[in-house]
């Protein structure tokens, strides 16, 4: 007497059984695709795991800095982080390029981004900053595979590359907002910044118009 067979039948296998080998083919098709899908929904997760993850390793390498809101209503990002700064004036080296990460959500649909940036010394005097356009642009320089455009609730991390350049070694207000295809503001917000010579000296120029 033969023994009863405690496993489970292969799916397949029965599938072919009660429907006749003519629907073999198409059973098997079928168990491909299936495990196809499955892969996909495994590999989309194990991606979206990985971008968390790098978004939080990033945030824990550059921690938030404080920053004030821009006059008016103009929307305030999420975060801001300044490389090697949590609470201003951050002392940057004059000539370098400073690294700001800006967190920010839009509330319409965006096609196009450009940052825009206004400096303010000795309190009364603003001037733009002008910048070249390939740092301006804002669409290439998101982060964590977000991209153009983006749509309403949509929430992003950008990386503004900041260049300082013919900057005066003294502090400075600057004002850094983001504009739409509709010259639109998207986000703003106002950090205070020291400049300083970068040749070992670090020659700081303190002045108190920024408090």
């Amino acid at each position: 007497m033969n023994r009863p067979r405690l496993d489970s039948p292969n799916p397949i296998v029965l599938a072919e059984i009660q429907l006749g080998s003519g629907y073999k083919n198409d059973v098997r098709t079928v168990g491909r695709k299936q495990f196809a899908l499955r892969n996909m929904q495994v590999k989309v997760l194990v991606l979206i795991s990985l971008g968390l993850l790098s978004l939080a390793a990033g945030q824990q390498e550059h921690p938030a800095t404080t920053v004030k809101k821009c006059s008016g209503s103009k929307p305030f990002p999420l975060e801001v982080r300044v490389h090697n700064c949590v609470t201003p004036p951050c002392l940057i080296v004059k000539g370098t390029t400073q690294k700001f990460e800006i967190d920010f959500a839009v509330d319409k649909y965006i096609t196009q981004l450009t940052t825009l940036v206004k400096a303010t010394t000795l309190g009364i005097i603003t001037v733009p900053y002008e910048l070249p356009a390939d740092v301006a642009a804002v669409c290439p320089n998101l982060q964590y595979g977000a991209y153009c455009p983006l749509y309403p609730t949509e929430d992003v991390s950008y990386l503004f590359s900041f260049p300082i350049g013919e900057y005066p070694e003294i502090g400075v207000k600057i004002e850094i907002y983001l504009v739409d295809q509709d010259n639109e503001i998207a986000t703003c917000f106002v950090c205070d910044i020291k400049v300083v010579k970068g040749n070992g000296g670090n020659t700081l120029y303190e002045l108190d118009y920024l408090n």
